[in-house]
């Protein structure tokens, strides 16, 4: 099977989520890199990203939603910590943040946990898809432990299937978010991306 790739002008929002909404899988541009995106609703297409992209299955897919205010609706347990970082001019932005989870608040897709990573992309157009389908599980566009691809032609070519969808938004040559564990104590930066250590440090003093 081969990817339908669109140019992002050309790429409507409607008809981006309703492939997500039928089973599919899309790649997506995002504020920091692309990423592979499908309704966590959707068994199936949860489980091609694994596949495509040789992910251990032990390992959950980070959540994206187009506000902040949604994952307290998820069930996410917002301490101070995590409402400090959302409140932040890094969200909407290139900021993860994971947090605990309140079970009885949960929807059926996230049973079973009790922690779940979180981001608001800072874009738009992306947001716009968000909205429109519902939060998604994005994870980067890359075979599990290597280095993301900028181009969609060079991510089509090393991954390990092909998503449905391809939108084409040009190089993306951003680093990966940083994703702060809110749950530590104190809060634990996991991953050093886009935004510094010390910024997320000054911002949780």
């Amino acid at each position: 099977m081969r990817s339908v790739v669109v140019p992002r002008h050309e790429a409507k929002v409607a008809e981006v989520a309703g492939c997500l909404r039928s089973g599919g899988v899309v790649l997506l541009p995002t504020d920091t890199v692309y990423g592979l995106a499908a309704m966590p609703t959707s068994d199936d297409a949860v489980s091609r990203i694994y596949a495509i992209k040789g992910r251990p299955g032990s390992r959950n897919l980070p959540i994206m939603v187009h506000a902040g205010d949604e994952i307290a609706r998820l069930g996410g347990d917002i301490n101070a910590a995590a409402a400090r970082l959302l409140h932040s001019e890094y969200v909407p932005g290139p900021l993860t943040l994971a947090v605990g989870l309140i079970v009885s608040a949960t929807p059926d897709w996230l049973s079973g946990r009790d922690e779940a990573a979180f981001r608001v992309p800072d874009d738009d157009w992306l947001r716009s898809v968000l909205a429109e389908a519902g939060p998604l599980l994005v994870t980067s566009a890359n075979p599990h432990a290597e280095q993301p691809k900028e181009s969609v032609p060079e991510i089509l070519a090393t991954l390990g299937g092909a998503p449905d969808l391809a939108v084409d938004g040009g190089i993306r040559a951003g680093l990966a978010s940083t994703l702060v564990n809110c749950r530590a104590v104190p809060p634990a930066i996991e991953r050093v991306g886009a935004v510094p250590a010390a910024d997320i440090e000054a911002v949780l003093r």
